[in-house]
């Protein structure tokens, strides 16, 4: 079975392996949910691959040593001096990476070049942006990203910024935040509302000329936490052909404090359930989430097909799930 998946935060573990003075690299990783060796097990077709900012993270400092276990702490508070300096580290570091490894992945920024890397039986990276605010409010520091490879950006990380606010505040997108939105659209950057608050979502929903995503959330019915989607929200997703990608992390399916396969198949059911099967993907949200996980990375994907196949779902759901949704998603929007 092929997969594809909305969203890791690799990158920013790797470059926290490097500024720990640990050995790092996408190719073999150690400790990584995701590496270049693991999706080619698996057999991946797309791996989007975010570069994560914490807007209120801290260096630490030079020469600070860190074991493996200190790596999630790491990549969830290193920056640079700017968040705009960090973004650009880590898709220097991307891209270093993809020169590296140019005989198991090719990055790509269009469906043709998904299809490319598909017939040539390589690994297709999708450059993405984790946190709006490195943008600084700029529109032309948002072309820069798109011509640097980005297609898709979370509006907001876990904190306000220039264009809107988060999760579990209140309000939503700024009159910059419009403009974003719009500019986006134009150059072919997909708006993503992960991590945004329910009145930008509601936004993004009443203003968005095109399909959008929500790469990594899960249901706020089955569990209710404030980066799930809530019921309405999943339905005018689907109406306006957009794409959710289930998140795997433990604290957004239950309470039991372990990443769960039948929670995750809960959720997958609820999701097809409330907006149908087209709107269903998988947003693993790996190397970002820090929780005790059944499905443990991404070199153990028939775990969860396994999983779909005992909940009951059909071949051809589990086919749409893992990894046909996104791939026609892409055509019609990259």
């Amino acid at each position: 079975m092929p997969f594809v998946d909305l969203h890791c935060d690799t990158i920013a573990r790797l470059l926290a392996c490097r500024r720990a003075g640990l050995p790092g690299q996408l190719r073999t990783g150690e400790g990584a949910h995701v590496t270049l060796e693991k999706l080619q097990r698996s057999g991946y077709l797309l791996q989007n691959f975010a570069l994560f900012v914490n807007l209120q993270g801290e260096t630490p400092p030079p020469g600070e040593g860190a074991g493996v276990e200190d790596l999630y702490r790491l990549s969830m508070g290193c920056r640079a001096g700017s968040p705009l300096e960090e973004v650009l580290t880590l898709a220097d570091l991307y891209w270093t990476e993809m020169t590296a490894n140019e005989d198991l992945a090719v990055p790509v920024r269009s469906f043709q070049e998904m299809e490319r890397a598909r017939q040539a039986g390589k690994i297709a990276c999708l450059l993405t942006v984790e946190e709006g605010g490195v943008c600084l409010g700029s529109l032309p520091l948002l072309r820069t990203l798109y011509r640097l490879g980005v297609r898709m950006l979370t509006l907001t990380w876990n904190y306000p910024n220039e264009l809107g606010r988060p999760n579990g505040q209140p309000g939503g997108l700024t009159r910059r935040g419009f403009q974003f939105l719009e500019e986006m659209e134009n150059l072919g950057m997909i708006p993503d509302v992960s991590h945004l608050s329910d009145d930008g979502v509601w936004d993004v929903c009443r203003a968005a000329r095109k399909p959008f995503v929500a790469s990594h959330s899960s249901c706020r019915a089955l569990h209710p936490h404030r980066r799930n989607l809530t019921d309405a929200m999943l339905r005018a997703l689907a109406d306006r052909g957009c794409l959710v990608g289930v998140n795997f992390y433990a604290g957004f399916l239950g309470p039991h404090g372990t990443s769960r396969l039948a929670d995750l198949t809960r959720h997958i059911r609820h999701m097809i359930q409330v907006g149908g099967l087209d709107l269903v993907a998988l947003g693993s949200d790996f190397d970002g989430i820090d929780c005790p996980l059944e499905l443990e990375d991404a070199g153990h994907m028939d775990r969860l097909v396994q999983a779909m196949e005992g909940a009951g779902f059909t071949p051809r759901e589990i086919e749409a799930v893992c990894w046909k949704n996104a791939w026609e998603f892409y055509r019609r929007v990259l």
